[in-house]
């Protein structure tokens, strides 16, 4: 079954500026994801094609790695994500007179793992990256006007994997 998801903001700077967000992934003053309220996107070395790693229970690394541009992503055959085969990656497009940051998932998979993606995957994914947006919006000076909010379900699935988190703490 085929998964395709994407997610676009229109942030009204130039795409260098833009793209200086995107190179701060995962570094140490990220301006792109949104880690006081999610897992923190972390890898073996530094941002470029070849590290591995991921967020919380994803796992991926990284196949291309354009600076200022565009990094993709692969998942690995392992963690929350095992079953899906494909790609996600954020790319910064430019335009006359704004930039778009973009993300998209494209991935196959069979269909217990699409019903797993629809019901407890997708929700937190798409929480996730309007939380990076906006993050990223503000960085470069904007007041992410329309600021993204969690949907009860979101919050539900959130509170429930807290919940879990602490009872597997010894």
């Amino acid at each position: 079954m085929k998964i395709y998801n994407r997610h676009e903001r229109m942030i009204p700077v130039p795409s260098d500026e833009v793209g200086t967000v995107l190179d701060s992934l995962s570094g140490p003053v990220d301006g792109l994801w949104p880690t006081g309220d999610w897992p923190p996107m972390k890898f073996d070395s530094r941002l470029q094609e070849g590290a591995r790693g991921g967020h919380g229970p994803v796992r991926y690394h990284v196949t291309e790695y354009y600076p200022g541009r565009r990094v993709v992503f692969q998942f690995a055959a392992d963690g929350l994500t095992g079953g899906l085969d494909g790609r996600h990656f954020f790319e910064v497009v430019p335009r006359r007179d704004h930039t778009i940051l973009r993300h998209v998932v494209d991935a196959e998979c069979d269909l217990d793992t699409w019903v797993k993606w629809r019901l407890l995957i997708e929700p937190m994914h798409d929480a996730l990256i309007e939380d990076a947006f906006d993050k990223a919006e503000t960085k470069l000076g904007g007041s992410a006007v329309n600021r993204s909010r969690w949907s009860l379900w979101v919050r539900i699935l959130r509170g429930m994997r807290r919940r879990a988190a602490a009872r597997a703490k010894p």
